[in-house]
């Protein structure tokens, strides 16, 4: 499952990925208004995370903007100002459910499960890629009918790219996902990680899905259907 969390306050939004991440969410973050609705409308998140106080655009008009572009994904608000006002606002916009700073994460966990059981039909479409497929609603990964154990970075670096079928992820792109907003390339993590998940993924198996982009970053693709197609 996959979260995006639009919050202008980095210590905020660190906070919040570190401890969505720790209970096995894939996270994606904005830090404010417009590349917060950037990523909202390109991306299929399973919850948005929104904080109202953002700059270039406030959570209020994001969440109003998303509403009239028919993105339907459930929205919990943030905000540090606890009055009916700013509550009726952030509904009337759009939102979900609102929770006021500074509050508790187990607080924050339990609204989210609750607004994804709402979502469990969604929630319960598995992502295929070839004989890959994913259940983002138990995290279980199998190839053809073997069962792939992955760790949690692994995990959610197939997520992510699979997702994105046949889309180039680059390697800042990779890099700011799973590792965070201040990721450098000054390793090669990600060729590690990307060599665990071949290792999984494509090892023993003749059509390799895991394609690696020259100069640029990886992307994950079914070759034989476009060999067939062309034949």
């Amino acid at each position: 499952m996959t979260i995006l969390v639009v919050e202008d306050e980095i210590k905020i939004t660190r906070f919040i990925k570190k401890g969505l991440e720790m209970e096995h969410y894939t996270v994606d973050t904005a830090y404010d208004g417009e590349e917060g609705l950037e990523k909202a409308e390109i991306n299929n998140y399973d919850l948005i995370i929104l904080d109202i106080m953002l700059p270039k655009v406030d959570g209020i008009e994001v969440c109003r903007r998303l509403r009239d572009n028919k993105v339907e994904t459930p929205i919990i608000m943030l905000t540090a100002r606890d009055t009916v006002e700013d509550r009726v606002k952030g509904l009337d916009a759009g939102a979900d459910d609102y929770l006021v700073k500074p509050f508790a994460f187990g607080e924050l966990i339990a609204r989210i499960r609750a607004l994804l059981r709402r979502e469990k039909t969604v929630k319960s479409t598995k992502l295929t890629v070839g004989d890959v497929s994913i259940d983002p609603a138990t995290h279980e990964v199998f190839r053809g009918d073997k069962e792939i154990h992955l760790s949690s970075k692994e995990y959610r670096l197939l997520d992510y790219m699979m997702r994105r079928p046949g889309n180039v992820c680059t390697r800042t792109m990779i890099g700011e996902h799973i590792w965070g907003y201040n990721f450098t390339d000054d390793s090669n993590v990600i060729d590690v990680y990307i060599s665990y998940l071949r290792k999984k993924i494509d090892s023993g198996f003749h059509n390799k899905l895991i394609q690696t982009v020259r100069d640029v970053g990886y992307k994950i693709q079914d070759k034989s259907k476009a060999i067939k197609k062309s034949s």
